[in-house]
């Protein structure tokens, strides 16, 4: 153990990284799973409804799930900022930014997730369709796709902006 310590302490910014991911996975976790609970039960009755608004596009109801795709992944994604805001300021980032300063800043960035999030999956499920992708599995490959790309956003803007440990 006295080796894993050593080695944290000389790559400190390379283990907050690496714990950044696995921590992260509370909020993968809390993600897939309201994903697959509003698809599978909560917004069905939506799913042969198109819907499209801004860059929302939502209309192929037979690879993008119509309204239900759009409202799973907008929930999903919404819960699953929440719980992440928790575990990365007070267990990552260990920082003491004020939360009232740090809260609206994370709003921000969870909107514009959440807005990218929504988003995406209309087209890259249409993506993993057109590749043979099976039809029930094209929304996990969707979401993996989100969550890498809120990954590449979130971490610098939490590390450097939102939580910084001297904040």
């Amino acid at each position: 153990m006295t080796g894993v310590k050593k080695w944290i302490d000389a790559h400190p910014d390379l283990w907050e990284f690496i714990l950044f991911n696995i921590l992260s996975n509370c909020a993968t976790v809390t993600n897939f799973v309201v994903m697959w609970i509003c698809t599978g039960f909560v917004f069905t009755s939506f799913a042969n409804q198109p819907f499209q608004f801004f860059i929302f596009n939502y209309t192929n109801v037979e690879s993008d799930l119509g309204l239900c795709g759009f409202l799973s992944f907008l929930v999903a994604t919404a819960a699953a900022q929440t719980v992440n805001f928790f575990v990365q300021k007070n267990w990552v980032f260990k920082s003491n930014a004020a939360f009232g300063k740090a809260v609206p800043k994370y709003v921000v960035l969870a909107v514009v997730l959440v807005i990218i999030s929504a988003a995406l999956p209309a087209y890259s499920q249409s993506f993993f369709l057109g590749l043979g992708v099976p039809q029930g599995f094209a929304p996990t490959l969707a979401n993996i796709v989100n969550i890498v790309v809120q990954v590449v956003i979130s971490y610098p803007a939490m590390k450097f902006f939102i939580m910084p440990k001297n904040g």
